[in-house]
């Protein structure tokens, strides 16, 4: 079996790679008998060619004749090549209408595809992400933003750090005031997040005491989907019926909302669950949050204020309370500034794709080789020109014309 590395296609391009060079030497060392591989040519990813062909790795121009493709994120419509095998992020699952001509296309061309989103154990636990360098990365940018609209403190921007150990330095310079910091989610995202909070040595709270005390000193505290989810009938909460009947439930996460300043965004949303406030709240002068880092990037989604994704060279725009309209980033004091880029890690770009590399080393290259295969099995959401059983859910979606 080949297997292509292809070029990222987005604009602006993304840097990561799904396999380091010495991470693909070491897989034809152990699977020679069973791949090669190819890296197609690309003057921006964060390895050069030069470092692939210096691991005795082939890089081509033209890498049509692989059977098997890998890349990072969505890939055009234009450069799919019909009857292969593709993983990537496809952002479709949850019925992502930017990306439905993807989709459609993927179907018409007769594509396998396999979304890393959905790659899980068989306890239903994602096995391939960049959810930690996403949270990192996330966590830093909403401090420079902060930063830069507060005039406090100046920090880099993260994709000027040079790696990890880097940009943990740089925030000594944040110098903060007694602010209240809400995040939501404690996976692998969250869990990047409070390594940011950690790191600047932030006092973590309960969110009790985040809503009744008041502290001298910034604080933090972290919230699970019971903390602003309640059910409409009787304002219980129940995990397991959360989680199974979504539409249940009702947010109350407002108190929250009125109590904090910045809010990091970091849990999975359903798109049956409620949101956390809507659009209208936050005229409120009672609403407090200024400044939003959506690490999720969920057009859409939880975050109402979230009306498109940012990017890295321009990370952050500001929504008007008033009319609930993009404005300027840090056009006015009063606004709500929101970092939404859709694409964190690549601002780490190395060090992240060495930790998503070694995550397909042992999860995924194995299951193509036969050992265990039923955790691509689940993960496929397309094959023979239809969706699989698992994805069909999506159907109506992929004929629809809205």
């Amino acid at each position: 079996m080949k297997i292509g590395i292809i070029r990222e296609g987005k604009n602006p391009p993304d840097r990561r790679v799904p396999f380091c060079p010495d991470q693909l030497k070491e897989l034809s060392d152990r699977f020679g008998d069973h791949f090669s591989f190819v890296v197609e040519s690309s003057p921006d990813r964060c390895f050069s060619d030069e470092e692939y062909r210096a691991a005795g790795i082939q890089v081509a121009d033209d890498i049509s004749d692989a059977e098997v493709f890998f890349g990072v994120k969505e890939v055009p419509v234009f450069r799919l090549f019909p009857d292969k095998t593709y993983f990537f992020f496809s952002h479709t699952i949850k019925k992502q209408r930017y990306n439905r001509p993807l989709l459609r296309a993927i179907l018409e061309k007769n594509i396998r595809l396999i979304d890393y989103e959905v790659l899980k154990d068989s306890s239903g636990r994602r096995v391939v992400a960049f959810g930690r360098w996403a949270g990192i990365v996330g966590a830093y940018n909403a401090f420079w933003t902060y930063g830069k609209k507060t005039a406090l403190y100046e920090l880099k921007r993260a994709s000027e750090c040079r790696d990890l150990e880097e940009l943990k330095s740089e925030l000594k310079n944040v110098q903060l005031p007694p602010i209240k910091i809400v995040v939501t989610g404690s996976g692998r995202v969250g869990s990047g997040v409070k390594e940011i909070l950690d790191a600047l040595g932030i006092l973590e709270v309960e969110a009790h005491e985040f809503l009744h005390l008041y502290f001298e000193e910034p604080v933090f505290t972290v919230l699970s989907s019971g903390h602003y989810n309640r059910r409409k009938a009787d304002g219980g909460y129940d995990r397991e019926e959360f989680y199974a009947y979504p539409e249940k439930y009702e947010s109350h996460f407002l108190k929250f909302a009125e109590t904090g300043e910045m809010l990091i965004a970091a849990a999975y949303w359903d798109p049956e669950a409620p949101r956390l406030f809507q659009l209208p709240d936050i005229k409120s002068p009672d609403f407090s949050l200024s400044v939003i880092a959506d690490v999720t990037c969920d057009v859409g989604g939880s975050i109402p204020t979230t009306l498109r994704a940012s990017n890295i060279l321009e990370p952050v725009y500001d929504i008007d309370r008033e009319t609930g309209l993009e404005i300027a980033a840090f056009g006015s004091q009063t606004s709500i500034s929101v970092m939404a880029i859709d694409n964190l890690p690549c601002e780490l770009p190395r060090e992240s794709s060495r930790a998503f590399g070694q995550m397909l080393e042992e999860w995924v290259i194995p299951a193509l080789t036969g050992e265990n295969d039923a955790i691509l099995e689940r993960a496929t959401v397309a094959r023979d020109g239809d969706l699989t059983l698992e994805f069909m859910y999506l159907r109506e979606f992929v004929d629809s014309e809205e």
